[in-house]
């Protein structure tokens, strides 16, 4: 057995002092943030670390203590046409506390006036405001908005300046989600006009929008790397080598967290509007996109797809035909991201599993790609032939009964009805404003394509409707 990863072994973990309190110490946080402020404290620009706290009862709090907060990340993966797999232990990690079983550690967190952040990634349910609870400065309330706000209560009467704040949690807008619970609690438990004219005064709540895919503990190869590594690692953790951090605030917030200094892919915005927007149309977009044409013509994974000649066109059409042109940064910005979405997307380190893509498609659909059908009929670019493909391919993919159908029961029975007249298909679904919120048979020319892309797979099959789309767009 090798030794464990700890100060043992690892004399040189530098002490610095405390710049930021993180509500979470999952894989993300860790592969994510953390690896970011150790790139920034190795090249001497912050000089600052990280005290963790443990957001739930049970956790990794016994973990990282056995191994002095010290664990490995590892980047693997394909980045500017190059082959990437690197190992690094970050050090930044001062100390983890669990509220539950020292409610008092956790709060003189709140006492050191060099700490100046709040990160936190609680799950999308995490930031959520419980009328039922009362308050107490002896005992964690049960939420990460009401921890938050006994924290910076105790902050408060203390008399000392305010944090700022930067939520990781993917929802829209998460930093104003999350001061507007924090009100909530100050209100609910009456702390007082004072303390709440603080928080609006004293604190800078960001929004921020992340992105990298992180795999998380490589168990089945955990042998093997701790041979490599020379030591025992229970707390390494796996992730891509592209990350992508926009962070929606004052523009002196940079001054404070130098990310970009370090050269890290990182933008700091008074609107990050249209970065979500490249994310979600142009990423998350193609991925809705892909699913159903790839399962019905046998594939199991995002890799798959890109190796396949015709699936890949597919998807590099759609997002430059017709994704591209409807958003709104610079179209160098744009292709760069497209660029490195698609080598991501062939990143053989990563198995992902369309399957694991497929849930909930319609809705997915509907927030993802009908905002680039529209955009482009709207404008009267041309016909967006590939996001009706992709339609299409997902009503003929929830035609009949499948393990692939992971939606809700009310939309898979509407399309279902539907074909029993497939005639009239393309019309009978894109009239039901059930699906859409909105009735869509109006657009100009969307039901007679979408009615022939269906006739083409239900005649051609998947494969040649396909080859059939890409020869007429070539022309």
């Amino acid at each position: 057995m090798k030794p464990l990863l700890s100060r043992k072994i690892f004399t040189n973990k530098p002490n610095r002092p405390i710049k930021i309190i993180q509500f979470g110490e999952g894989n993300f946080l860790r592969a994510f943030v953390d690896w970011q402020i150790e790139q920034m404290n190795q090249i001497g620009y912050f000089n600052g670390n990280v005290a963790i706290v443990q957001p739930l009862k049970n956790g990794l709090e016994h973990l990282m203590h056995k191994q002095d907060c010290l664990y490995t990340v590892r980047l693997n993966g394909l980045q500017n046409g190059e082959q990437i797999n690197a190992n690094e232990i970050i050090t930044s990690v001062s100390s983890i506390t669990n509220p539950y079983l020292n409610f008092q550690a956790f709060l003189d967190l709140a006492n050191d006036d060099d700490t100046r952040f709040i990160i936190s990634n609680t799950t999308e349910a995490g930031i959520q405001f419980d009328v039922t609870e009362t308050f107490s400065m002896d005992f964690p309330s049960t939420t990460f908005p009401g921890k938050l706000t006994q924290l910076l209560y105790h902050r408060f009467i203390q008399e000392k300046a305010g944090f700022i704040l930067i939520p990781c949690e993917l929802i829209e807008k998460n930093g104003e989600a999350l001061k507007h619970a924090v009100l909530q609690y100050a209100a609910s438990w009456e702390l007082g006009e004072e303390f709440i004219n603080w928080i609006h005064e004293e604190n800078t709540f960001c929004s921020s929008l992340v992105d990298q895919i992180v795999s998380g503990y490589p168990k089945m190869q955990e042998q093997e790397l701790w041979d490599i590594f020379g030591y025992t690692d229970h707390l390494m953790v796996t992730a891509e080598p592209f990350h992508f951090w926009v962070i929606e605030g004052p523009s002196w917030i940079e001054d404070e967290l130098p990310l970009r200094k370090a050269n890290l892919n990182v933008i700091f915005t008074n609107d990050m509007t249209p970065y979500r927007n490249q994310k979600v149309h142009i990423l998350n977009g193609s991925h809705t996109a892909m699913v159903p044409p790839a399962i019905l013509a046998n594939l199991e994974t995002v890799e798959q797809v890109m190796q396949d000649k015709d699936l890949s066109q597919f998807i590099n059409n759609l997002i430059q035909n017709e994704i591209i042109p409807t958003l709104q940064l610079p179209s160098e910005q744009l292709e760069k991201f497209a660029r490195s979405t698609l080598e991501r997307f062939k990143n053989p380190y990563i198995r992902h599993e369309l399957k694991s893509i497929a849930l909930n498609s319609v809705s997915k659909f509907k927030t993802r790609l009908l905002p680039i059908l529209k955009n482009n009929i709207e404008q009267k670019r041309n016909t967006p032939d590939f996001t009706i493909f992709a339609l299409a391919s997902l009503i003929f993919l929830y035609k009949d009964s499948s393990a692939i159908r992971q939606d809700d029961e009310h939309i898979i029975a509407v399309i279902e009805h539907a074909w029993q007249n497939p005639e009239t298909l393309a019309h009978t679904l894109l009239s039901d404003s059930s699906l859409w919120d909105e009735d869509l048979s109006s657009l100009n020319g969307l039901v007679e394509s979408l009615q022939t892309h269906l006739n083409n797979i239900e005649q051609l099959g998947i494969r040649k409707a396909l080859q059939l789309l890409l020869a007429k767009t070539e022309v």
